[in-house]
């Protein structure tokens, strides 16, 4: 569905930013399209299956899934590590209203384990692929490594806000860098 979202988006040829989930729709969306995007940037994203046979990646993918299977009805210890690594602010009390909610309206989502985008299409269209990762989680790197070069693209890692790449330092000067050598 995200993809079929996002579609009447790319008509213009535009530059793509994806965080975590929403990578999945856009690479869908340019796969299907590989000439409808000027350039792609990727951040965390949950394609487990780039690196197979990895234990701490099988486990990023299960609580992962877990979350969108099970919601608030996931082991609590699995959840919370889930929502840790999702830089969701929690503590060591009761979670958040609003990240229950979250939690509530991700439950019945599609798992990423399912997710199997045409990525030879992009490599193929010599789409321009920046990969982007914030170096607190090593399953989350070696998937961000495994997805790089699956695209040959370039790889980018930025410390200092979890999962919320954007908001680390030096972020938006790679990324503002990478848009401007993909102005074609």
């Amino acid at each position: 569905m995200d993809a079929l979202d996002l579609a009447p988006l790319l008509i213009e040829r535009p530059h793509v930013v994806a965080h975590s989930y929403g990578v999945l729709g856009t690479l869908i969306a340019a796969a299907a399209a590989p000439g409808s995007v000027r350039s792609l940037t990727l951040i965390e994203p949950p394609l487990n299956y780039l690196v197979p046979d990895d234990p701490e990646v099988a486990r990023l993918a299960r609580i992962g899934d877990g979350v969108l299977t099970h919601g608030m009805d996931m082991d609590p210890t699995e959840l919370r590590e889930f929502l840790h690594l999702a830089g969701a602010p929690i503590g060591d009390g009761p979670l958040p209203e609003h990240v229950v909610a979250s939690v509530r309206r991700a439950h019945g989502g599609r798992p990423p384990s399912e997710a199997r985008p045409k990525l030879d299409a992009i490599r193929d269209a010599g789409v321009p692929v920046l990969v982007a990762s914030g170096d607190h989680t090593a399953a989350l790197e070696r998937i961000c490594d495994a997805l790089a070069d699956a695209l040959g693209g370039e790889r980018s890692v930025h410390p200092g806000a979890g999962h919320f790449v954007a908001a680390a330092p030096g972020f938006a000067e790679r990324l503002e860098t990478f848009l401007h050598k993909s102005v074609t």
